[in-house]
């Protein structure tokens, strides 16, 4: 609230503007999905905020980021295993230690093989 402001004084205030607040009540968990990963916001606590037809949401608690996994195509895996002559299981390994990438897995592979 804003200092020297009192909270009845604030929340008329509030409604005279159309403003309305909430407080999601219960909230264990927020999950923010992006494509290099989660935040994710533990011990959370989520108030709406509704004005002049347009809800925003504020959230607190405990942030952390946990990094996306990355997930290799199945056609890396078998072109690899192909071309390594491995395994899939041998040729996702090794793609999952080049990170991702095909020509450093065989490489790798056949390095193993000498």
């Amino acid at each position: 609230m804003i200092p020297g402001v009192n909270p009845k004084q604030m929340k008329k205030m509030m409604k005279q503007l159309g403003m309305k607040m909430d407080t999601i009540e219960d909230v264990e968990r927020v999950v923010i999905y992006t494509k290099n990963g989660n935040y994710v916001c533990v011990n959370a606590e989520v108030v709406s905020t509704t004005m002049q037809g347009s809800t925003s949401y504020q959230i607190t608690g405990d942030m952390t980021f946990e990094e996306a996994a990355a997930v290799i195509p199945e056609e890396d895996i078998e072109l690899v295993a192909m071309q390594a002559e491995v395994s899939a299981e041998e040729a996702n390994s090794a793609l999952e230690v080049a990170n991702g990438d095909i020509a450093a897995a065989i490489l790798s592979l056949a390095e193993d093989k000498e």
